[in-house]
């Protein structure tokens, strides 16, 4: 072992004698690091939900026909920048905005000049206190369910939304994310989990090309849009299903995505408030088991993804208050947080109006909630372990061989800041000479 270790630090030194400078993030319009140091960045999050993602028939019959109608429609009130500012204030990094792009829809699939201005002040806003912004093609009425029977039409109304999307924030930074489709990719009428059908590859092989055309849209859009980070939704956003072999990255050129998932597990305590035909509600969380539980599915998370240099947004988690213990829906939120966290995951509360956070006032609803998601970004629970330049969590051999290839120019760093051994702001041959000694000492 030790021999080998000579070797990787012999070659790479004859060719890169020279100290390189890591691709530190600047102020510019599109930074050059990865997305897995984006992810990083993001620290934690939260929705602005049931706001630009309502919809349906009876808004445009009752409505008076302005964007605000749909804005207020599922209960929120009118978006203010002090709202925005608020979620900054209240120690959010990221916040996530779905949308429902159908709302006052033209021919041809026209978006809305007005509601388009709508969302990118939300947008602007965000971006003015320095938070990551999320956009989204969210459930907006369920025509993507028509898929299986009407592809190509399907197809046309997709692209063409995010052809206009593309072109509507072309010139944004990369503090702005795109996301390809909410919960809405994978079909039950093809292939249901539970039985009943039988196309799984078919389902499948439809998700993997939704995805894959909203890939090619935006890298074919102009401005900042070939380099921007995409955010690639899983199947159903479903840990379990999203972590199938048969669930396929996109080919993008860029080589710029994450995957997104949501957790609502276990069903019983984070969406049910009360029983239903399908399962029992729960009032409580906390047990061993569910512990556990959460620990498994982070894990299967993060040995199919982070481990393989697939970036992780958990989009959504979260639970409602009603027929729920106070200390229970902490200790859930709080600990769905701080575990995606520890996996190098960001994790995006869910929120509607009047459950996490008043838009009237501005603020958490429930301080001590706040203080416990805020504590997650800490550096003792962030447990960036020194040498670490592949982001595992642990530092060993494989981290030395990829510090040795990206000196020498054929591999990309996850964490450059884990391998400034030297603490000077750069990474050269003198950090990898004292990562060398401190593997060798750990024989």
């Amino acid at each position: 072992m030790k021999k080998f270790i000579s070797s990787l630090i012999a070659s790479a030194m004859m060719t890169a004698c020279i100290q390189i400078s890591p691709c530190i993030a600047v102020e510019s319009e599109m930074r050059d690091i990865s997305t897995m140091e984006l992810v990083h960045d993001m620290g934690i999050g939260i929705n602005l939900g049931n706001t630009y993602e309502s919809c349906g028939d009876w808004i445009a019959q009752w409505g008076d026909g302005t964007p605000e109608s749909y804005e207020t429609a599922w209960g929120s009130p009118v978006i203010t920048q002090k709202m925005i500012q608020g979620y900054a204030s209240e120690g959010f990094d990221t916040i996530r905005i779905p949308v429902a792009w159908s709302n006052l829809m033209g021919s041809d699939y026209r978006i809305s000049s007005e509601y388009l201005s709508k969302v990118r002040q939300s947008v602007d806003w965000a971006m003015e206190c320095d938070m990551y912004v999320i956009i989204n093609l969210h459930w907006d009425s369920g025509w993507l369910e028509k898929l299986p029977e009407n592809k190509d039409e399907c197809l046309k109304k997709y692209s063409a939304i995010w052809t206009q999307i593309c072109d509507a924030f072309s010139d944004y930074n990369d503090h702005l994310i795109f996301e390809s489709q909410n919960e809405e990719l994978g079909w039950d009428s093809v292939w249901n989990r539970w039985g009943g059908t039988s196309g799984k590859e078919e389902s499948y092989a439809m998700v993997n090309e939704v995805n894959q055309t909203f890939v090619d849209v935006v890298r074919s859009s102009g401005g900042n849009n070939p380099e921007r980070h995409l955010l690639i939704s899983g199947y159903k956003t479903d840990i379990e299903l999203t972590c199938d072999p048969l669930f396929k990255m996109p080919e993008d050129p860029a080589d710029r995505m994450a995957v997104s998932v949501h957790y609502y597990t276990p069903a019983g305590f984070a969406i049910l408030e009360e029983d239903a035909d399908w399962g029992k509600a729960s009032p409580t969380w906390g047990t061993d088991a569910e512990f556990a539980e959460l620990e498994h599915n982070m894990n299967l998370m993060k040995s199919t993804y982070i481990d393989n240099g697939i970036p992780v947004i958990i989009g959504e988690y979260g639970c409602p208050k009603n027929n729920k213990e106070e200390e229970s829906v902490r200790l859930f939120l709080s600990s769905v947080c701080k575990k995606a966290y520890e996996n190098n995951m960001c994790p995006v509360l869910w929120d509607v109006t009047d459950l996490h956070y008043d838009r009237n006032s501005c603020t958490m609803s429930d301080p001590e909630l706040k203080e416990l998601l805020v504590s997650v970004k800490s550096e003792e629970n962030k447990k960036e372990v020194e040498g670490d330049v592949n982001s595992d969590g642990t530092f060993s051999i494989a981290d030395v061989v990829m510090l040795q290839n990206w000196l020498l120019g054929s591999e990309d760093i996850t964490s450059w800041q884990a391998g400034d051994l030297c603490k000077d702001g750069r990474i050269d041959t003198f950090d990898f000479c004292l990562m060398r000694d401190k593997l060798v000492s750990s024989l």
